[in-house]
């Protein structure tokens, strides 16, 4: 057998020098970009529109702070007068009121249309168009919407929409009376009835005699179609008083060259006129005229009456409402600007109805919940934020507000419509122009927007976090 072969010893291996990695060299260090590098193209966008905030905001907000400190003429320091007398003056407590009416009533009058003209506008078929019609009156100035209104509130039914639909509504339940303005001659036997009104004989009938009353006053063609020529009364008994009837006649006497009080041709009788026989202050007998002015007062017992023509028959014919008067100018002022605004708050609702998710509505459909509910539980809070932005704009709009109330307002009520915008304009350039009071004015105007701002600025950062 082979022996076998002797196994080698192991030796340990030679140990190999270690290898040392080289040390990295350090790159030079860049140098760090300078100031003009990071905010020089910034700086140069921004420039032109940091120049026009101070030049026309923070440089006229400064100056009217300072120049409220100052009287009319700038030159003598008067500290806080101007202050004092803006809060005691009538004029500005009148404009600060009715600022406050602004403020508390049209912006949430506007909202408030349009949310429902919005929900309500997502069920018609014409839609969009119903939206671009109500925005229309955004796309024309205030001017021109304040010379519109004024001539629409017109006092004169003939010219102002609004008086014209409100004298037809009330034409139609009253009559109007036919012969406004209509008087005796003076010189007759008519004379004004301060108690009752209307004209009243200046001496007393008995049964049996007749009556002739001639008017004037007005024009023969402003009597009714009917009128034929008047005709004298026939004596319905012999010249000792008899029977139970004052018989007389009713005339616009007014013919050309005739004489006064005689019946001649060509005048006419006016007829529809309420004639009454009293005794003793109580109407005894009523009676109405014919076409030919002729009238029979019956069943009359004996004695002295006296023939009144009433009021009725006189009254002027209802005009209307004094819209443009100092009662109804600032409601008037306020209607025109909500028909201007609210198609802007339904353009901007619309769109927030638009981004409400369907599911949610769907869901609370399928509960059970009315539509009613589904809107005032769903909707209405889905809404909130979006609300919120609308009527805080509105607010800050209103707060501004000048030109309807300076074009609307006749000269006469238009301290009783003023804001605090007009009344610091007034105040600066009117008669005797005051831009120390007139800054003042400003200055009170700046603090009552400046808390809105703020608190429209902290929703906007809070939405954003």
């Amino acid at each position: 057998m082979a022996e076998p072969r002797p196994v080698a010893e192991r030796t340990e291996p030679r140990p190999v020098a270690e290898r040392t990695e080289p040390r990295p060299v350090a790159a030079p260090a860049e140098p760090r970009p300078g100031w003009r590098r990071l905010f020089g193209p910034a700086t140069l966008f921004l420039l032109p529109a940091l120049l026009f905030l101070g030049v026309f905001l923070a440089y006229p907000a400064v100056y009217s702070v300072v120049r409220s400190f100052f009287d009319a003429s700038g030159s003598q320091f008067v500290g806080i007068d101007n202050y004092t007398r803006m809060f005691t003056d009538d004029r500005t407590l009148t404009a600060i009121r009715n600022t406050g009416i602004w403020v508390l009533v049209a912006p949430a009058l506007v909202t408030g249309l349009g949310l429902v003209f919005a929900v309500l506008t997502e069920r018609v078929r014409w839609a969009t168009a119903f939206r671009v019609l109500l925005f229309m009156p955004m796309a024309i100035s205030l001017f021109a919407s304040g010379i519109i209104f004024r001539l629409v509130y017109d006092e004169n039914p003939d010219r102002g929409v609004v008086n014209a639909a409100v004298v037809t509504v009330h034409d139609t339940f009253a009559s109007p009376s036919e012969y406004p303005g209509a008087r005796p001659r003076g010189d007759e036997e008519l004379d004004t009835d301060p108690a009752r009104g209307g004209f009243t004989t200046t001496r007393t009938y008995e049964p049996g005699e007749t009556v002739t009353l001639p008017l004037v006053g007005i024009r023969p063609t402003e009597v009714p179609e009917q009128a034929v020529q008047a005709a004298a009364p026939e004596p319905s008994g012999d010249t000792v008083p008899s029977g139970d009837t004052i018989e007389g006649v009713v005339w616009l006497d007014v013919a050309l060259g005739g004489e006064a009080g005689t019946i001649e041709d060509g005048e006419n009788g006016m007829p529809r006129m309420t004639v009454d026989a009293l005794r003793d202050g109580q109407v005894a007998a009523s009676a109405t005229t014919g076409d030919d002015g002729r009238f029979i007062l019956t069943g009359l017992e004996p004695g002295e009456y006296e023939v009144h023509l009433a009021a009725d028959n006189f009254t002027e014919p209802f005009r209307g409402l004094t819209w443009l008067g100092p009662t109804l100018i600032t409601p008037v002022i306020i209607s025109s600007w909500v028909w201007i605004m609210t198609g802007f708050a339904i353009t901007f609702i619309a769109a927030g109805l638009a981004a409400i998710p369907r599911d949610a509505l769907e869901a609370a459909r399928v509960d059970g919940a009315t539509e009613w509910q589904v809107f005032r539980k769903v909707t209405i809070p889905l809404l909130g934020p979006l609300l919120l932005v609308v009527f805080v704009t509105l607010m800050i709009n209103v707060l501004k507000i000048f030109d309807l109330v300076f074009v609307i307002a006749p000269g006469s009520v238009q301290a009783n419509a003023s804001v605090i915008a007009l009344q610091m304009w007034q105040v600066s350039f009117g008669a005797g122009g005051n831009q120390g009071l007139g800054s003042a004015l400003v200055v009170l105007l700046l603090v009552l927007v400046l808390p809105i701002v703020y608190f429209n600025i902290r929703r906007f950062r809070r939405e954003r976090s």
